[in-house]
């Protein structure tokens, strides 16, 4: 799977953006500030439809545009499709596939999977639960999009319910919460019906992923203490965490069940203190460096160490199950030692796909030939066009122009 073609239009600095992208490796070239990340970001909005740079959409749309467009043109085994993102400040954002309106912007998951390496990773060890959190899920719904449906589904309930006890624990304590104590009842079930779905996906994506991680782990830091990764969850029977134990088609429904007895367990506590105390949204990854957590005990390297297996572990899944997912890197050479270089280059080396941004050709491994693409600030004066993949004759002057470098391999 590749990516032939990517058009941004208000998308962060990119007033217009379009470039023809070949298979195999690409590296965009540039100084800081330039709008390489922002390529990357684009497509990896496209991919998940979230940024691996900020938490809101608002960001992403170039300062005083309305909307921003995203669009690519993805090739897989022989077979082209077009996607297209709109999105749009203060409305809901649209979407199309092969220039076709969908109903739900999530209907292009899926199309485009990828597996994006940046400096932002190092949360993943380090961060805070939501962080783990989102990586499981991306990753589940690249092997699964109907997932997406099930975790909007999720969200909605949770706040609902959320919302729900605040009200009927201040009533709780006027002793007049009836009704609202018989509508919690309602939104149980529904909170465990979609919360053992995403429950049980994320188990067996864990399960699977765990013996791609063991290997990454130990072809980046074979001297270090073994990586192993799993499930954390204070309401889970323990039969669940268990890496040995491979889930099953009925644990969707053994789940919910679960869910429902430590709902009702938590209600006077989730009453008293007015927020959900169970379900998926308060779950963890475990991540072990032998018998202690990575995150406050590994070391800084053992910390890129990690977060750079995970990524390698979540690859390889995707590319067990079919297709190779786009391989993007960004910025990340610069980051890693000698041993970590090598060893994502031997896996970019044999991607169908890999683009990967750096500042100067030298950071970019030696292994690793790659048709280089520059992007450069032509100025401050006209910020207002963008040309992407044009001989420099043909070029405007434009605050961020990409110019296709005909200096032949990096």
């Amino acid at each position: 799977m590749y990516i032939r073609s990517l058009t941004l239009r208000d998308f962060r600095s990119w007033e217009q953006a379009e470039l023809e992208l070949p298979a195999g490796r690409t590296v965009f070239l540039g100084a800081n500030g330039n709008g390489k990340t922002n390529l990357i970001e684009a497509i990896g909005y496209l991919s998940t439809l979230g940024s691996h740079r900020v938490a809101s959409e608002a960001p992403l749309l170039r300062i005083g545009a309305p909307k921003a467009r995203v669009g690519a043109t993805v090739v897989n085994s022989g077979r082209e499709l077009r996607i297209d993102v709109e999105l749009n400040q203060g409305s809901a954002n649209r979407a199309q596939i092969n220039r076709s309106p969908v109903r739900r912007t999530r209907e292009i998951l899926g199309i485009l999977p990828t597996v994006l390496f940046a400096p932002e990773d190092l949360a993943l060890v380090r961060g805070d639960p939501s962080e783990r959190r989102r990586f499981l899920d991306e990753l589940c719904t690249a092997r699964l999009p109907r997932l997406a449906g099930v975790r909007a589904d999720y969200d909605r309930v949770l706040r609902q319910r959320s919302a729900l006890l605040k009200t009927a624990g201040k009533q709780a304590r006027s002793r007049s919460a009836g009704t609202e104590l018989s509508t919690l009842d309602v939104w149980d079930g529904h909170l465990a019906v979609h919360g053992a779905e995403l429950l049980a996906q994320r188990l067996s994506l864990v399960h699977e992923l765990s013996p791609y991680l063991v290997a990454a782990y130990r072809s980046i830091a074979p001297e270090s203490r073994p990586a192993a990764i799993g499930y954390r969850s204070g309401y889970l029977p323990p039969e669940y965490p268990d890496p040995g134990r491979t889930p099953g088609p009925g644990d969707a429904e053994q789940l919910q069940a679960v869910l429902l007895r430590e709902l009702t367990a938590a209600r006077p506590k989730e009453l008293e203190r007015g927020v959900c105390l169970v379900g998926p949204h308060r779950d963890d990854l475990d991540l072990m460096l032998g018998s202690a957590p990575a995150k406050g005990f590994a070391s800084h390297g053992e910390s890129w160490s990690f977060a750079l297996a995970l990524r390698l572990a979540a690859f390889e899944l995707l590319r067990s199950t079919g297709s190779d997912p786009v391989l993007l890197l960004d910025d990340v050479f610069a980051e890693l030692d000698r041993r970590r270089r090598s060893a994502l280059a031997a896996v970019a080396a044999g991607a169908e796909q890999v683009l990967i941004t750096a500042a100067v050709p030298e950071d970019v491994p030696p292994e690793l030939e790659a048709d280089p693409i520059r992007v450069e600030t032509a100025g401050e004066a006209d910020r207002r066009t963008s040309r992407v993949g044009a001989e420099p004759p043909e070029l405007s002057a434009a605050a961020a122009e990409v110019v296709h470098s005909n200096a032949g391999r990096l």
